[in-house]
Parts: C-alpha cells; structure tokens; sequence
C-alpha cells in the first residue's frame, strides 16, 4: 500500500494554524474525517489524545507523526498540514512542528499504520523532501512531491545490489517505532553519501523486519547494532560490532559507519568482546549497564503491579467489613476472600527480585544467566537485601555466567551439551550462592543491627521530630531491603512497646505510648511517598518518563494509597541516582512534618485504609501530599527527557 493512496486530497491543510497540541491534534482529526473513512469521530479522536499520552509523536527536525488503531477507522486514511509558523507540540529536540501527518488505521491483524509509518519515517528523514512539503503552493503539488518520492524510494531498493553489504546494521527501539525506521534511514542515507553499501534490520513495534541472512553478515565488513532493545547477537560472533543506542543511530550515522568501516570497535564472540582498542566508545559502558538493567525492570514491573493492586484489595475488603479500626497486625487477612488476596499478592511480590536480578543476568549472559539470576535474586530476597541487592544479584550472576563461558571454551566440542544444563547453572548457582549467603546477606544484618541501635537511641532521648524525618527517608531508600525493612521492624517494635505500657496502667495519651504512635505514623506516610510522587510526576513531567512508566502511574497511585511502597521501585530500578534520592528527600520530609504535627498510627500497615486509626488525619493528609509534591517536583527538575 502506498501513502499517496491513503492520502485524498481534502485531507490535506497547506496553510494550518494552531494555539497549540490539543488544537492540532483537533483539527487533524476534523481533517482526517473528511475522508469519509472514520466511522465514529469522537471514538477516533479519543484514542489519538490516548496514544499521545503515551509518549509524544513529534519526532524532531519539525515532523509530527500522530496515529491511531481503532474500530472507528473502516480503510487506513491519511491527513496532512502544513503549519507556517510552527506550533508547540512537545517534541522531542523540543523545537515546534511544521509539517504534521495524522495515520488512521483500522484495528485488524495487518498493523497497515506501522507498515505506513515506518514508510513515513524514512522519506521524513529526507531534509529536501520535507522543505518540497513545507513549500509547496498546491495540495496536488504536495501529492505529487510524495508520489515522487515514494516512487523513487521503491525504485532505489529494487535496484539495490544483493551481491552483498560492505556494512550491516540493525535498529530497534521499544517504544516508539519512528525511531527504529528513523535510524535505519539516517544509516542508509548516509552509507550511500559516503559510497558505502549497507543493509538495515529494523526490530520495530511490528516486529523485525529486513531480517540479516547469515551471508549477509558474513560478508560484511562490520556489524551496527543501534537499538534500546534486546538483539540476538550470537549470529554477529567474531564480527566487529559497534553497540550503541538508536538515537545515536539518527544523529551519529556518519561517526558509526566511519568507525565500522575502520574496524574501530570490539570483536563480538559468543557473548562477550574481545576489544581491540584500549578505550572502548564513549557511553558504551554505561549504555549497556542501562541495558541490562531495564531488561530486568521491564520483566520486573508486571509482579510489582499485579500484586500490589492484589494486596491493596485485600486491604480494601477488610475496610468495607469493618476491620480498619480492629484488625491490628492481621490487617488485610481477616476474612477468607481479603486472605487470599493478600496471599496470592505478596507471592507475586516476593517474585519481582528474583525476576529483577534474573532477566538483569539473562540479558548480559543469554538464557544460561536466567537460572543463576533468579536464585541469587531469591537470596537477596531471604536477606532482606531488596531490589538493590537483586540489582547485584543480577550483575553478579550474569558476570559469573560469562567467566564459566570463557573458562569452558577451551573444553572438548563434545562437552558443549552439557555446558547451559549442567557446567553453568551448578557453577553459577554455586558461586552466587556463596557470596550472598556468606558475605553480601550477612553484611546486610550487621546493617540491620547498626540502623535498629540508632533509631532506639533516638526514642529514648525523645527526638521525634528527628526520628520522624529520618524514619520517613529510611522507608523510600531502598523499599524493602535492609534500610526500610530497619525501618519497618522498628516502627512494629515500637507498637509492641506501646502495648506493653498500657498493660503496666500508662494511659493512650501518655507521652511515651503516643511517641510510640508517632514513630509508626512517620514511617507509614514515609513509605507512602514513593509511589504517589513518582505517580504525580508521570502526570505533570510526562517526558521525564518511558512510556511503560507512564501506564503505570494509576497502579501507583493505588499502592502508594496503600503503603505498598514497592511500587516505586521499577522507577528506581531503573534510575536508581536520580529516583532515589528524589524519594528520600520527599519522604524524609513526610515524616518529619508528620512527627511535628504530633500524628499517630495505631495499626502496622493498610495506607489510607487504617486512617480512622490515626491521630491528627488532616495533618497527616497534608504531611503525606507535601511529600509527594516535593519528589515528584525534584524529579521534574533532575530526571532527564526520555529518548
């Protein structure tokens, strides 16, 4: 299918005009309708604001690229505008957009929009193409400009030579597919410019595409792989490959082709590097440590939603039955049906480190890293050493697996069945098993000891207001390894003092019994903070966010109303220098001003759920959101936009 057949003249603006994206979006889609191809407008409409609050279309360089797969669409339909003065749309290079090209596809198994779109990516790529757009005078030469160009294209890759490519590329992006097709353009273009031939494997969202045969990589003189996405590398073994990020692949085609072309860049062999220069290119270190991370949040993040909300219900249900007041420390369980919620729940929870670290190891080591990651992400969990332990876990196991392949190259052929089933896990799971149980899990409970020594020492000189703050910031470190979990077992400990002074005759309003309360006020609003505020911040700095973040911002509304603090941890998983200490100060805030406010907290956990047994519950409402504005406001400021 071609674009100018989707593409009808009345739906196409030369001299738009808009205030700004929403007024676009509007007026593409009264433009689009006048194709006669929308069945339901108002349907359609909805779900292009929808897509677009999954991550912004404006590509950069002025091009916008909104689309929409919806039953409302009855044939694939084109619009198109032109904007003179440019309007404001959030673009990625933040510059405004000129030229706009609304898709509508219908929602059926072809993907007919990611089929146009990537088509789209590639001619936009083309700088004299997109100023012919900008300047033409009529809508028939604005056709006939892309009827020209898309005939061109087709004619320059049915004269393409297939007796084989100096270079081969792939390209990948997870989120949004423009950037995939974009970089295979920008590479394409740009080999060409420099007399160089080269084929582009695209792993967009509709799957790989121009697919690398073996003789083709063979052939080649060097490999580029610019993708954010999982490749499957072991076909590049003892080729040069340059790994790299795809927006590098859009704005630094030129540098990556040059320095294939020399061989500048590691030999790839099974899954690891022999290097050939001493300095490996700049960011690739830290760009494959990001790589390897978001694998394991990415795997991570449905266990943390799933059963968090699982947990937040059973909550809920022991509310509605009126257990908030009265269930105590079986909050959450006090019925069959909030009892199995909460079970189910907290398995699913507990998985989530063991699948952090797991997929961390699988994607630096392949499939034989899983089974290793995996166990050393259950011992992290059986010492309470939280996401960041799994974090190490993960880097750990994958690293193990990678020496045990190198060691067992030099073993018989024969042996190579036995290496992933037999030599890698025992080896594995036996080394990872020894630094965590003998080292990494006991430094974590001399930690423990340390941390509950000092916060005792604060209860008992009475500085609340300090225990406040530093109980708040403890709980949003590291949700649920040895510091929030120091934190915790404290603020449990101290209702249990609580209990034991009012059996010895201490009335509720003595001193020592509400300094016990408000320890556990402060530590619940600070474990609160966390998901609420990285929430706020998906909603306000949008860009500041991947677009799997951003679709969880309503699970972690919910669980940060529901002290599950743990969702906030993909967020910092993923960021860990940016997230954490944005959490920790907004926390940190949240229980002091809590302790100050004099709140108190009679139940261990539940969140919103148990706030009929809190003392001053306005005043820790208000504790709770100034929190929660200060994190998320700080991640406004210091995260940096997503690519």
């Amino acid at each position: 299918m071609k674009i100018r057949d989707l593409l009808a003249p009345q739906c196409v603006e030369l001299h738009g005009v808009a205030k700004d994206k929403s007024d676009v979006l509007n007026r593409m889609v009264t433009l689009i309708d006048k194709s006669g191809r929308i069945s339901d407008v108002e349907s359609y409409r909805k779900g292009v604001f929808a897509r677009e609050k999954e991550g912004t279309t404006g590509v950069g360089d002025g091009i916008a690229i909104p689309h929409c797969k919806s039953d409302a669409v009855k044939v694939p339909a084109l619009a198109a505008m032109v904007l003179k003065d440019g309007v404001e749309y959030e673009a990625l290079d933040d510059e405004p957009v000129h030229l706009i090209f609304l898709i509508a596809a219908p929602d059926a198994k072809e993907n007919v929009h990611l089929d146009v779109l990537s088509k789209l990516s590639t001619l936009l790529m083309d700088e004299t193409f997109t100023h012919k757009l900008k300047k033409a005078s009529s809508v028939d030469e604005f056709l006939k400009i892309i009827d020209k160009a898309e005939t061109e294209k087709e004619d320059e890759i049915s004269d393409a030579s297939f007796e084989g490519y100096q270079l081969v590329a792939v390209t990948g992006c997870p989120t949004g597919i423009a950037h995939t097709y974009m970089a295979a353009e920008a590479l394409e273009k740009k080999a060409k410019e420099l007399g160089y031939t080269i084929k582009v494997e695209t792993r967009g969202s509709g799957g790989a595409k121009n697919v690398l045969t073996q003789e083709e990589i063979d052939g080649a003189v060097a490999v580029i792989v610019a993708a954010d996405t999982k490749v499957p590398m072991d076909r590049f073994n003892g080729k040069t490959v340059i790994e790299t990020k795809v927006a590098d692949g859009i704005s630094k085609a030129e540098e990556l082709i040059q320095r294939a072309m020399k061989k500048d860049a590691p030999i790839y062999v099974g899954n690891r590097t022999e290097e050939k220069k001493e300095e490996k290119h700049k960011g690739g270190v830290g760009h494959s440590i990001y790589t390897h991370l978001m694998s394991g949040v990415s795997h991570m993040l449905p266990f943390v939603i799933g059963g968090g909300i699982m947990i937040a219900l059973a909550f809920l249900i022991d509310t509605l039955l009126g257990y908030g007041e009265t269930g105590g420390s079986s909050f959450g369980t006090c019925t069959p049906l909030s009892a199995f919620f909460k079970y189910v729940g907290g398995f699913a929870m507990e998985l989530m480190v063991p699948v952090l670290a797991g997929y961390i190891a699988y994607s630096i080591a392949d499939r034989p890293g899983l089974a290793v990651g995996f166990t050393g992400g259950l011992l992290a969990t059986s010492g309470d050493a939280g996401f960041l332990g799994g974090i190490l876990a993960g880097f750990l196991a994958g690293g193990i697996v990678l020496l045990f392949k190198k060691i067992s190259a030099k073993l018989p052929a024969s042996l190579d069945g036995i290496k992933p089933t037999l030599i890698y896990p025992f080896f594995g799971i036996l080394i990872i098993g020894v630094l965590m149980y003998f080292i990494f899990n006991p430094l974590i409970g001399m930690v423990n000891t340390g941390l509950s020594s000092m916060l005792q020492g604060l209860a008992d000189k009475n500085l609340l207001w300090l225990l406040g703050l530093i109980l708040g910031g403890m709980m949003a470190i590291d949700m649920g390894g040895p510091i929030n979990k120091a934190a915790y077992v404290f603020g449990t400990g101290m209702l249990a003092t609580a209990e034991t002074y009012l059996t010895q005759g201490f009335t509720v309003t003595d001193p020592k019994v509400q300094a016990c309360y408000i320890a556990m006020a402060a530590i619940m609003v600070g474990g609160m903070v966390p998901p609420v505020g990285i929430a706020l911040a998906c909603f306000f700095f949008p860009r500041k966010f991947t677009q799997a973040e951003r679709s969880s911002k309503i699970s972690n509304l919910v669980m940060g109303a529901s002290f599950i603090t743990e969702g906030a941890i993909p967020f910092a998983a993923a960021d860990p220098l940016h997230v954490i200490p944005c959490t920790f100060m907004g926390a940190a805030v949240a229980g002091l001003l809590s302790a100050i406010f004099k709140c108190t907290l009679m139940a261990p956990h539940g969140g919103v759920f148990v706030f009929a047994t809190v003392g001053n519950p306005l005043l820790y409402i208000l504790s709770w959101l100034v929190g929660s504005i200060i994190t998320a406001v700080l991640l406004g400021a210091l995260k940096k936009n997503t690519d």
